[in-house]
């Protein structure tokens, strides 16, 4: 367990590329049974731009002043705790969270997600913000953000629907993945004794576990992500940022809870 100078939960309430507001109510659940697991209070930034979905350049416009403020709170956030712990309605949100993490030199980010979101505007097949988030922060286009990230300083971890420009890029060897039964040996190489940033979109995650937007067969069980968080547990976790957890379902507060006991190691 990692031990914090000081405990907060930041959670981001805006809309960010998306079509309703599923998951801005998810991600103040999460930020709520989160800080209430820490010890913490949990800080709620909100913004009032409305959901949409027009083409990334339109979302991009309009979900830019509150991706700035995110931006603002979120480096406070890293330069005053041991770990921030970030709740995120969409993975867009980290377009502004982990360009911050150019500020520390060494830091290693662990990519659990279905997705790569490596396209960029010239790759894209669909034209999506979500996207292309970690490219833009590896510089590959320009958000208005910023960048600086290194692409050997990045893993995906349980990527399994890649678009033909992303695949190249793992084939190629510029983006390492790890899956399938060598994952854990693969991450164990990547992170060894380095600083970590989790990135979390729980699509990541097989269907039915957690409610999310995005659905993709072959995903993790909460074994899984709970041997992941283990092993990075192990090192100085930098942050841990948690997107798409849908407020639908049965019992979403149930679902919140057993995601949080297979991530316990991280917090």
């Amino acid at each position: 367990m990692n031990e914090n100078r000081a405990r907060a939960v930041l959670t981001y309430a805006g809309h960010v590329a998306d079509r309703n507001d599923r998951g801005i109510t998810g991600a103040c659940l999460v930020g709520r049974e989160l800080a209430a697991r820490l010890g913490a209070r949990q800080d709620v930034r909100t913004d009032d731009a409305p959901a949409t979905s027009s083409g990334w350049r339109a979302d991009l416009a309009q979900a830019f002043p509150g991706l700035t403020r995110l931006q603002t709170a979120h480096f406070a956030a890293l330069a005053d705790l041991h770990t921030v712990f970030t709740t995120l309605p969409r993975c867009t949100s980290a377009l502004a969270t982990l360009p911050n993490l150019s500020s520390r030199p060494g830091v290693r980010i662990v990519w659990l997600d279905a997705h790569g979101d490596l396209n960029t505007p010239a790759s894209t097949p669909t034209g999506y913000l979500g996207g292309m988030v970690l490219s833009a922060a590896l510089g590959w286009w320009d958000s208005g953000l910023g960048g600086g990230l290194l692409p050997e300083d990045v893993l995906l971890v349980g990527a399994r629907d890649l678009d033909p420009f992303e695949r190249g890029l793992v084939d190629d060897g510029m983006i390492s993945l790890a899956s399938g039964p060598a994952m854990l040996d693969t991450l164990d190489a990547f992170v060894a004794d380095r600083p970590v940033y989790v990135h979390l979109d729980c699509d990541v995650l097989e269907l039915g576990i957690v409610p999310t937007a995005y659905e993709v067969r072959g995903g993790l069980s909460l074994a899984d992500l709970h041997a992941v968080a283990r092993r990075v547990g192990r090192n100085e976790v930098v942050g841990v940022e948690i997107a798409e957890v849908e407020a639908s379902g049965a019992d979403p507060a149930g679902a919140v809870g057993r995601l949080l006991d297979a991530l316990e190691p991280l917090t």
